[in-house]
């Protein structure tokens, strides 16, 4: 599946591991990997089951933020 929502991953010291948000899909939707490939392979599964669910549910997909051409 194709989509463009984003995807940040970041180190996290207290938790010891990668931490991965989505924030199209709100502040409570995370998930975590013990490497950066890791974190990445769990966030696009993640993303693929928000999808999924949301669409089973007949709920509207967020819509996705992109970055806008900043030089012409």
């Amino acid at each position: 599946m194709n989509s463009h929502y984003t995807i940040i991953i970041q180190w996290s010291d207290e938790d010891e591991c990668f931490v991965v948000s989505f924030p199209e899909w709100g502040e409570f939707c995370h998930t975590h990997g013990d490497t950066y490939e890791e974190a990445f392979k769990n966030a696009q599964e993640v993303l693929e089951m928000l999808i999924e669910s949301s669409l089973a549910d007949g709920q509207p997909l967020p819509e996705p933020k992109t970055l806008e051409k900043s030089l012409k």
